[in-house]
């Protein structure tokens, strides 16, 4: 599955400016893209946009070189799942009901739900922890609960690929963490999924493809470590924030503080995020069960990797991996994020002193 953007432009008035303006993206099975910017900026506008919702004032969006506009709905419907913000609803269909509507696409108008059905819905109702209010109706919902019923709905139609908008803005952490979770793992899968978020952290250590929307249509697109940096944060969101680094017994985690409002009018700072510098790179694995994933990793970035050292731990059921590479901190961070989201690795970078990282 192939999911494109070419460059799509679009304006709510003919007298307005562009909200988006030759927008490119491309996502593969597997992939996860994130959607970042200021409000009002078209983030949903995109969304809507890209899956036909809205129609471009120029430009296509393709799914596997087709135009989308030119599948049949229910066709379309059956490879494309979209989730959008949670609204407090007057719904009298229970949460059981709903989620097995996001199997519609596969019957006709007519036609009942069939035992597969079902089964599809009752196993996502329990993969995403809501048995205890399956029986409730839709309309006595928390708006957290509704999110979380939503993506259920949409997980039960099984698409190729999964849009969701702000699916993580109504929930608490824990409920937070279940969604991105399931992402990652729809992606492991094989499943391609692009959210919006109001999260850079969660843009840095979930997804491997990001955009950045701004006021007056620019944007930004490519590898998250590469876009999401304290440089583009400044220049799309007005303010100063700093990308730090969490050490935890096993892993980095990557996170993004907002220090203060840039209100100079000065040039924006350089950034140097395309400066080679050296690294070490040390990942320890289970034993064969994520090596697969890893050696593709590795062999995605053996341009830049000048050593490579490997240990077979067998009796403690582990691998260690240490990598010497040169490379913009960037692609380093990307290369360290990627390992980090295949379960059971640590992963942590260790930068030369004196490099910038």
């Amino acid at each position: 599955m192939k999911f494109e953007i070419s460059n799509g432009s679009f304006k709510y008035k003919v007298t307005e400016d562009k909200i988006l303006h030759n927008v490119n993206i491309d996502i593969s099975a597997g992939d996860v893209m994130t959607v970042l910017g200021p409000n009002g900026s078209g983030k949903t506008t995109l969304l809507r946009c890209a899956l036909g919702m809205l129609r471009w004032e120029s430009g296509t969006s393709l799914l596997d070189g087709r135009d989308i506009r030119h599948i049949p709905p229910r066709e379309l419907w059956q490879q494309i799942a979209y989730v959008p913000q949670a609204r407090q609803t007057i719904s009298p269909y229970s949460v059981e009901d709903t989620v097995l509507l996001g199997r519609t696409a596969y019957r006709g108008a007519l036609e009942p739900p069939s035992k597969e059905d079902y089964d599809i819905a009752d196993s996502t109702i329990s993969r995403m922890r809501l048995d205890n209010i399956r029986h409730r109706s839709c309309s006595e919902l928390s708006g957290g609960e509704l999110q979380m019923v939503l993506i259920a709905r949409a997980m039960a139609a099984q698409p190729k690929l999964l849009v969701l908008d702000e699916p993580e803005s109504n929930l608490d952490f824990r409920n937070q963490l279940l969604v991105l979770d399931t992402i990652s793992e729809l992606a492991r899968s094989g499943m391609a999924c692009i959210f919006n978020t109001h999260y850079p952290s969660h843009a840095l250590r979930r997804s491997d493809k990001s955009l950045l929307l701004g006021h007056g249509g620019i944007t930004e697109y490519g590898p998250t470590a590469a876009v999401v940096t304290e440089h583009n944060i400044r220049r799309f969101f007005g303010v100063n924030a700093v990308i730090g680094e969490i050490e935890t017994d096993s892993n980095i985690y990557r996170d993004v503080v907002a220090i203060s409002i840039d209100r100079s009018t000065a040039a924006r700072s350089t950034d140097t995020t395309n400066t080679p510098v050296v690294a070490t790179l040390s990942v320890i694995l289970p034993d064969g069960s994520a090596a697969t994933d890893i050696n593709g990793l590795i062999h995605t970035a053996a341009p830049h990797i000048i050593g490579r050292m490997g240990m077979p731990l067998r009796e403690d059921g582990f691998n260690i991996i240490n990598l010497i590479i040169k490379a913009p901190p960037s692609e380093i961070k990307a290369l360290a994020d990627s390992m980090n989201r295949i379960p059971g690795v640590s992963v942590k970078a260790t930068y030369a002193k004196g490099e910038q990282a």
